[in-house]
């Protein structure tokens, strides 16, 4: 049987950022073509002598100016076959968490700019990116719950409360902090510091940092992180 098959495949990246309190998204406005100046997701065309990864990096990258440590692939869209007006384009999402407080945005390539955006106040997203965000979105809040996996986005030292506001954010949900704070603290994947906050109202506050070492060496062994609501 004689198979015709003209089918593309690209990767898109939603990238999560974290600042005062407000979960953003990492959008870029398309430069050229039908959907020129319409907001997406970073991504673009598979090359075809690169992996996946490759890929995504290579967009985020090109498109945006910037390099993440945490990128897990999310989904693979593609039921939708009018998905994309030009061609048929099946597309491998991956979602990231980064501090964006610390990332220099530069547009470029197909890219006229890259910028951040509270999930609360999104434009019209061009091709499924909705969809796809919203697939991403439902992910970070369910892996939330089983696996702390937030300190991507948070700065290398924090208040204790600037990770229980993160939580609340994403979940949109109030968590017994009470709770939070005892079961966190007896894994040991956060340690406290000899620093204080700079925070000049009020009594100054220890701050935290994220131990690595200890949470990959649980995760590997496997742990169960179950939150509780208030």
């Amino acid at each position: 049987m004689k198979l015709e098959q003209n089918i593309k495949i690209a990767v898109d990246a939603i990238v999560f950022g974290y600042a005062d309190n407000h979960l953003s998204v990492l959008l870029i406005k398309q430069k050229f073509g039908e959907l020129k100046n319409q907001w997406a997701l970073v991504g673009g065309f598979v090359k075809d002598n690169e992996t996946l990864n490759d890929a995504v990096n290579r967009e985020l990258k090109e498109e945006a100016g910037i390099k993440v440590n945490y990128l897990e692939q999310l989904f693979t869209f593609g039921d939708n076959i009018d998905r994309d007006p030009r061609f048929r384009v099946i597309s491998v999402a991956y979602f990231a968490l980064v501090n964006s407080t610390k990332l220099v945005l530069t547009a470029d390539t197909d890219a006229e700019d890259a910028k951040w955006f509270p999930i609360k106040e999104l434009p019209t997203l061009a091709f499924d990116h909705k969809d796809i965000l919203n697939t991403a979105l439902l992910r970070l809040q369910n892996k939330l719950t089983y696996q702390p996996i937030g300190f991507d986005l948070l700065p290398k030292e924090f208040l204790f409360s600037d990770l229980e506001n993160l939580y609340c954010t994403i979940l949109e949900k109030e968590i017994d902090r009470r709770n939070f704070r005892k079961k966190i603290l007896s894994f040991g994947i956060i340690e406290e510091t000899d620093n204080f906050s700079p925070k000049k109202s009020g009594r100054p506050a220890k701050l935290f940092r994220f131990n690595k070492l200890k949470y990959n060496k649980l995760a590997k062994d496997g742990f169960l992180f179950d939150i509780n609501f208030a």
